[in-house]
């Protein structure tokens, strides 16, 4: 017999075939006053939960708390470390900075708690956006709703292969396109929304997530074949090429290496240091997977192409330090 406190909902075999149009299915049938999201694998810390809802309490100008994701098989190989640090950075120091100053949070998808009434006023999620977490973060702050980040964890299994990686960043980064497209159809009404200051953020952030991975593969091709023929090879005059090197090194992995080593020891992860000298390798693997969702945007804009999980072969725990 199973547990009375819990219930499955089938959700109806109709498109699209998302996990968004399976939380609006079941947004309808939900009871109580708070609603939180978590995937099938995660492990969020045992007072998660409790947290959220004195959170919630004590702040009733709160429409969502984020909790903090992190990575429990961090240690698996080189590109669960280098997840891990993106991750840490952007869970450890973006997104709180963002809430902090009031701009657009992009949700991440699980350890999202909300109102019950208030994910009711805006309609939940879109239910043919493939990144539909970063849609909603944006949604509720052109709603003036108020995102918080919830200081407790939850651990989940990250891919293993650059395989399963590119399958799930290319969702991803479909979504984001999704998302800035969707959002830009009227950018005035939208900066009337959120405000100049959030517009420009939300230009900023998104735009650069979409365009700088291709920027840099771009540059590093350019600079790999100048030292290979010896600075024979210039697509732009001198001076001006040398100056743009010099600000993508500088501002691009500059940045990336200083996001990720200061959320790896925010969240007590210094072993990780080290593997975080080979972001640039990661950041190609990045265009790879821009590229794919530009195509798969044209030919199959709402595919959800599953992640697996539990393959990691180091233990988890439910404290959440397996696999760290």
């Amino acid at each position: 017999m199973g547990d009375p406190r819990f219930g499955l909902i089938e959700v109806p075999d109709a498109p699209p075939y998302t996990k968004p149009k399976a939380l609006c299915y079941a947004l309808s049938l939900i009871r109580g006053e708070y609603v939180v999201v978590y995937d099938a694998e995660d492990i969020p810390n045992s007072d998660q939960l409790r947290l959220a809802a004195s959170t919630f309490a004590a702040r009733p100008d709160l429409t969502c708390l984020q909790a903090e994701l992190v990575v429990d098989n961090a240690r698996e190989n080189l590109l669960t470390a280098l997840f891990t640090g993106e991750y840490a950075g952007q869970f450890g120091l973006m997104m709180p900075a963002l809430a902090r100053w009031g701009l657009a949070v992009p949700l991440g998808g699980t350890s999202n708690h909300f109102r019950l009434r208030d994910l009711r006023a805006i309609g939940g999620w879109d239910a043919f956006n493939v990144t539909e977490d970063a849609d909603l973060g944006l949604r509720l702050a052109r709603l003036r709703n108020r995102i918080a980040m919830l200081p407790s964890q939850t651990y989940e299994e990250q891919p293993i292969t650059v395989g399963m990686w590119l399958r799930q960043r290319t969702r991803w980064m479909k979504g984001w396109m999704q998302t800035f497209i969707v959002h830009n159809q009227h950018p005035v009404l939208l900066a009337k929304d959120l405000g100049p200051k959030a517009f420009l953020a939300f230009e900023i952030y998104v735009g650069s997530i979409i365009l700088s991975p291709l920027l840099h593969t771009a540059f590093l091709g350019n600079l790999m074949l100048e030292m290979l023929l010896g600075g024979r090879l210039r697509f732009l005059p001198p001076f001006t090429l040398s100056r743009l090197e010099m600000i993508i090194l500088v501002l691009g992995y500059g940045t990336s290496f200083l996001l990720a080593i200061a959320g790896l020891l925010r969240f007590g992860q210094r072993r990780l240091l080290i593997q975080q000298l080979v972001l640039p390798i990661y950041w190609v693997l990045h265009s790879v997977a821009t590229l794919r969702a530009s195509y798969d945007l044209l030919t199959k804009p709402h595919f959800w192409d599953k992640t697996t999980h539990g393959l990691t072969k180091l233990e988890r725990s439910f404290d959440g330090e397996g696999g760290r």
